[in-house]
């Protein structure tokens, strides 16, 4: 263990909430993830979505207990703003790898917004070797860099939203919002594909996942010119994480119960599903639903410290 390791987890701290954070340019996910966590000096940190270092915009960073709940991110609708460079293919689909193939560029706004509608609603998608898509445990860029390929299956993706944002000379940008697993790289390499000239993404900004969005988001920049106080007030709650889901309260002895991984009988008729739970007013965790019986699925470790201290009692 070095000694910066051994200084930062004496200097540590227990930590939870949510932050909506601005990745900057040239820095991987993992990275700019350990630069907040040091900032925030908190002893746990997760962010959901990577994304990769030519790529900017929000990266939710979880901390502490918000880690427990980051499901509903992952598999949440994403939005982006992405750049085509027309006329020129590369090796790897964007601005890092090789040129490998130069066409002339002859796209003029109708060609460009036919482009666009083609891939609106349900489509196919094969999964770039320059991805960290794994196979057989490995991600995939491990295999090209070996100068490896391997199969791959192609994968049904959702395009809700496709826009013409600007076009200029060989330069097309487009926003898009698509479901979970969608490559916006492989999308930019398939309109341009389609248009007739080729082309790679050169630019790539993430502005929204699920509800949450890049205008509430801080920069490394803010957060590294704040005191403890500030950068814990841009904290959000554990339950901001899971507004989607229906409410419900349970009392502090329910919630006990919960804790010991007991189910609960509830004669409301509510009708069967995951549920944030609360007692006492208190985001406490998630439960299911069924039958009319509450099954606890994924509750706080302060639940179950409590639940600790009244069996002991």
């Amino acid at each position: 263990m070095t000694k910066k390791t051994e200084q930062f987890r004496r200097v540590s701290r227990p930590l939870d909430g949510v932050l909506l954070f601005d990745k900057p340019l040239e820095l991987s996910s993992n990275t700019a993830l350990q630069k907040v966590r040091r900032l925030y000096q908190a002893e746990k940190a997760g962010h959901t979505g990577t994304l990769d270092p030519l790529a900017t915009g929000l990266l939710p960073v979880c901390f502490g207990e918000a880690t427990k709940f980051t499901t509903a991110l992952l598999d949440a609708d994403k939005a982006y703003r992405a750049t085509i460079r027309l006329g020129q293919r590369t090796t790897t689909g964007d601005a890092e790898g090789e040129v490998i193939d130069t066409r002339p560029v002859a796209v003029d706004e109708a060609k460009a917004l036919a482009a666009l509608a083609r891939f609106m609603g349900e489509t196919q998608q094969l999964p770039p070797m320059h991805s960290a898509l794994k196979h057989q445990g490995k991600p995939l860029y491990e295999y090209i860099r070996k100068g490896e390929t391997v199969e791959r299956e192609l994968r049904k993706v959702f395009i809700h939203e496709l826009k013409l944002e600007r076009l200029q000379g060989d330069e097309l940008e487009f926003s898009v919002l698509c479901s979970k697993g969608t490559y916006v790289r492989t999308l930019a390499e398939d309109i341009a594909e389609l248009l007739g000239c080729g082309g790679h993404l050169t630019a790539l900004r993430r502005t929204r996942i699920g509800e949450f969005r890049l205008d509430d988001a801080y920069t490394l920049q803010q957060i590294e010119s704040m005191d403890e106080k500030q950068r814990d007030a841009c904290l959000m709650p554990l339950d901001s994480l899971v507004l989607d889901l229906p409410s419900l309260e349970v009392d502090a002895v329910q919630a006990v119960r919960l804790a010991r991984g007991q189910r609960l009988g509830m004669s409301d008729g509510l009708p069967d599903g995951k549920r944030r739970l609360y007692a006492e007013g208190r985001f406490i965790g998630l439960g299911e639903l069924a039958g009319g019986r509450l099954a606890p699925s994924r509750l706080l470790s302060s639940v179950a410290r409590a639940a600790a201290v009244a069996n002991s009692a």
